[in-house]
């Protein structure tokens, strides 16, 4: 009697859903093999049957895909570079790879039980430590964007195994000794390529930053856009909008009405309208200076990252730019996030962030499967972009006191809301589907 292997594949297949959205080109190359069950989603499935180690070498395909993921075959290949090599050929500018193997440290035990063949033999895997993993990858053009493990018991057992699982992964999410290792590389190809922009400006009581805001903004060698969306203001921010848009037709500006509360609100309902290949979201209130913005788009466009966040913690701050009791929470909410998203970003509440419009269907399924809310929009979009593996990076902006109005942030309020949101992220982070 062998063990059951439906639930580790079921749970894997679970998994790898984070890194893409239906409507990317994906190709799944799967172990002949292996017990991996039908996949419902679109991607194309390409089997290779390790036998015929010439399957492995020549692999070839004429499509251009934005994500590969390879599972139960990367451990067998008797030619790592030049898989690597093949694989780097059929990936977009700036495409991605996911290798899924088993973690070296079960290699013993799983050898045991294929010996008292309670689980199906398998061919002799090579121990390939990750960080030798990375070392042959970069020489292949790949860098590491990040790694994990899952599944420490693989089995249902009636529904206890699976929440055992859960809750062992939730406790050692730190120590990295899961079954299944989960690393995720992206193709470094750093031609520069130009993209068309759109600018996210949400504004609420900010009548008399707007025009000195839309005067700063630079004039992009490609096509740009500016979209304006106004909350419910106690000035005519509105009314100005509309002014400017009629007074500078050359800067491309739309003007929406927000219906719902809250930044986050304003930027989520005029997100699907943006027609540029990069979204820029900045505040109305100038803190951050509009003639940064190119630098923020020109990283992106130079295969340099997939996500820009800017970071006001840098340079020194102007005089009443930002409370000391935000400066303190910023500094506390940066150790949160690291602890989620293990990657250490300085100011995650900049309001200036550019990422691509390609990436949008990540997001907006990392908002349907969040059932607390991000109140300001901020880290939904950082997490989403952490979750399915885009390389972020930051910018230093110098941050500049108001000229006109006041914050719109309502601190303790929100804090909480934020609080519920980390642990939920963390957990979705950290544990198996």
């Amino acid at each position: 009697m062998k063990l059951n292997s439906k639930t580790f594949y079921k749970n894997h297949l679970n998994e790898i859903n984070r890194y893409f959205d239906d409507s990317d080109l994906i190709l799944h190359i799967i172990n002949e093999n292996s017990d991996v069950p039908k996949i419902d989603n679109q991607c194309d499935i390409l089997k290779i049957n390790t036998a015929d180690k010439k399957d492995i070498k020549t692999l070839r395909n004429e499509k251009k895909y934005k994500l590969i993921i390879v599972t139960d075959l990367f451990e067998l290949s008797d030619d790592i570079y030049l898989f690597l090599q093949n694989l780097s050929k059929s990936l977009d500018l700036n495409g991605k790879l996911l290798i899924t193997s088993i973690n070296p440290k079960w290699n013993s035990l799983l050898k045991f039980f294929e010996t008292l063949k309670l689980k199906k033999s398998t061919e002799k895997r090579n121990y390939i430590h990750p960080e030798k993993i990375n070392n042959i990858a970069k020489s292949t053009g790949f860098e590491l964007v990040q790694k994990n493990t899952r599944q420490i018991i693989p089995f249902s057992i009636f529904g206890l195994g699976t929440i055992m699982n859960k809750a062992l992964e939730f406790i050692f999410s730190f120590l990295n000794i899961g079954i299944k290792t989960y690393s995720l590389f992206r193709l470094e190809n750093n031609i520069k390529k130009e993209k068309t922009k759109s600018i996210i400006v949400p504004a609420k009581n900010e009548e008399g930053n707007l025009e000195e805001l839309i005067v700063r903004i630079p004039k992009f060698s490609s096509k740009s856009e500016i979209i304006i969306v106004c909350g419910k203001s106690k000035d005519n921010t509105l009314k100005k909008a509309f002014q400017l848009a009629e007074q500078f037709p050359e800067k491309n500006i739309s003007v929406y009405e927000q219906r719902t509360k809250g930044k986050a609100g304003a930027v989520f309902e005029v997100i699907d309208h943006c027609n540029g290949e990069l979204i820029a979201i900045l505040d109305a209130d100038i803190s951050v200076d509009p003639e940064s913005l190119p630098d923020f788009f020109e990283i992106i466009e130079n295969g340099y990252a997939d996500f820009v966040n800017g970071t006001r913690l840098i340079y020194g701050k102007e005089k009443k730019s930002m409370r000391i009791l935000n400066t303190v929470g910023n500094i506390f909410f940066q150790f949160i996030i690291s602890l989620v998203i293990k990657q250490k970003l300085t100011d995650s509440l900049c309001g200036t962030k550019i990422f691509k419009k390609d990436d949008l269907g990540l997001l907006k399924k990392w908002q349907k499967s969040n059932f607390v809310k991000d109140p300001f929009g901020d880290f939904d979009l950082i997490f989403s972009a952490a979750y399915s593996g885009q390389k972020i990076l930051e910018y230093p902006v110098h941050y500049r006191s108001r000229k006109y109005g006041s914050t719109q942030i309502s601190r303790f309020r929100d804090g909480w809301k934020l609080l519920s949101y980390f642990l939920i992220s963390f957990y979705k982070f950290n544990v198996s589907k």
